[in-house]
């Protein structure tokens, strides 16, 4: 089983008819993802051909909703317009969004998640700036490559969508029922937390790789959540081991200051938990391999 995202989940695209919603939705549709239709106001009631399969754009989430069933929606909207399509998405109570968008400003990221706490929480918001959901041979809602690995035990939770990326090849022999990007930016909606926490009460997931870098304190506290409610064999990896102090080191989060965010910091804090902690990526997924081999 999947977490968040499966083979019945139906996917519209938000932002279908640009240049990106147009290129992911094709591989989407390829990766066997159920895209059920697309939303831009402006080109309502047109079609759209994706190798022979046509998909209908509607004026909004909502209308979009009513007429498929949709129950996802992927956010390749440009940034300046991000939180509105986010907002609309959380007015149509939509239960998942997934916010693909690189360089949405932060107090936006910030409002649109208040927004989503007004209504109750009732749509499941994952990034922004992320890789998306890959649930492999079930369906594939965002940019994460579909053809890397295949399905199997392992979940994977991750800031980086490269390391995502390398991870999910590397242990591409055992395989994954989901990997989530989370986004690296400071204001992201599903943590680690939250997918640790699916990963554990999923049955068919047996054990999780988590994926940090420097900056912040989410995986302190992960760590925290796995030492008192995770059973599951985690193994972790965290990027930034040479980055300088006060330095920013790619992702908008990925900052530290003195001691706080440092990777030796996160790495104490996750060993103490009980969490096998590879030194590159390539050990991570030896260590997953090896934990996998004795389940």
């Amino acid at each position: 089983m999947a977490i968040f995202l499966t083979e019945n989940s139906k996917v519209i695209v938000q932002g279908i008819t640009g240049s990106e919603g147009m290129k992911h939705t094709r591989r989407m549709l390829k990766a066997g993802t159920n895209v059920v239709g697309g939303v831009n106001p402006r080109k309502a009631g047109q079609k759209v051909d994706f190798d022979g399969q046509s998909l209908p754009v509607f004026a909004s989430v909502q209308e979009a909703m009513a007429e498929t069933g949709a129950d996802t929606s992927v956010v390749f909207v440009p940034p300046a317009f991000a939180k509105s399509a986010v907002i609309e998405a959380i007015d149509a109570a939509i239960g998942l969004v997934v916010v693909i968008t690189e360089g949405i400003p932060v107090h936006d990221s910030v409002a649109f998640w208040n927004h989503a706490e007004s209504k109750g929480n009732q749509t499941r918001i994952v990034g922004p700036n992320c890789p998306g959901i890959a649930s492999p041979d079930k369906s594939n809602a965002g940019i994460t490559p579909a053809d890397i690995t295949g399905s199997g035990p392992i979940g994977l939770v991750s800031k980086s969508g490269t390391l995502t990326y390398q991870l999910m090849y590397e242990l591409r022999d055992v395989g994954f029922s989901t990997s989530v990007g989370i986004g690296g930016d400071p204001v992201i909606g599903t943590t680690h937390i939250d997918c640790l926490k699916a990963f554990e009460e999923d049955p068919e997931t047996k054990a999780i790789v988590m994926i940090g870098e420097i900056g912040g304190d989410a995986e302190e506290r992960a760590a925290d959540f796995i030492k008192a409610h995770v059973t599951k064999p985690v193994v972790a990896y965290i990027a930034g081991f040479t980055a300088p102090p006060g330095k920013t080191m790619g992702h908008a989060g990925a900052i530290i200051s003195g001691s706080a965010g440092t990777a030796d910091a996160k790495k104490d804090a996750l060993e103490a938990a009980g969490v096998k902690v590879g030194k590159t990526p390539s050990e991570t997924a030896n260590l997953m391999r090896e934990i996998v081999k004795g389940l």
